[in-house]
């Protein structure tokens, strides 16, 4: 049972978890990317109203994930640290970088999703959002990759114990001995008693 649970907590975090920066990366890319692109069509700063520009510019929607702008643009003051009307690489980086260690807040989640840019399934984030206190190991109101991870191993983990322990309970060989009957040696408590 042990090394099935082992095994079972391999593969789903294997699952949960993706070669950069976990199950979150997703996002954080998705971000970095769209800044990139609308950077570059901003050469003297990308600005608020750059941002909108370039975002209802039929000619460059289509380069564009309306999602992230759409985050951008909402969150652009807060992203906007220096207060110069402009979002830097800099100022970028040091976001992303931020949510990628404390990760993201239940807003942030729900916003992202609702808006469609999480990457995330319907299933793995209803399953964020509806535990999200218990996922939030630290309870500083905010979920990292790694938080969700170890949640998604120990929800499995348990539940296999559980499953164990209801087929241990329901599990009649024990009383009545093993289902082959290719051995000789095995008999349960009734064959004993009702031996010929």
């Amino acid at each position: 049972m042990r090394e099935n649970i082992i095994n079972m907590e391999v593969k789903y975090e294997g699952f949960i978890m993706t070669k950069n920066n976990g199950l979150l990366s997703g996002i954080y890319t998705g971000l970095t990317n769209t800044y990139s692109y609308l950077a570059s069509q901003a050469p003297d700063g990308l600005t608020l109203d750059k941002m909108k520009e370039i975002s209802t510019d039929s000619t460059k929607a289509n380069m564009i994930n309306q999602t992230f702008s759409s985050y951008l643009q909402t969150n652009f003051a807060t992203i906007d640290k220096n207060r110069d009307g402009k979002i830097t690489e800099e100022e970028m980086t040091n976001l992303t970088n931020t949510m990628s260690k404390s990760g993201l807040s239940k807003d942030e989640l729900t916003q992202l999703y609702a808006s469609g840019a999480s990457g995330l399934s319907e299933e793995t984030m209803n399953m964020i959002l509806t535990h999200f206190e218990d996922i939030d190991k630290n309870k500083d109101g905010k979920v990292t990759s790694e938080e969700i991870a170890a949640y998604s191993v120990e929800s499995a983990k348990q539940e296999k114990m559980d499953e164990y322990a209801h087929q241990k309970a329901t599990n009649m060989s024990l009383f009545y001995g093993s289902d082959s009957s290719s051995s000789v040696d095995s008999y349960s408590m009734l064959s004993y008693r009702y031996k010929k």
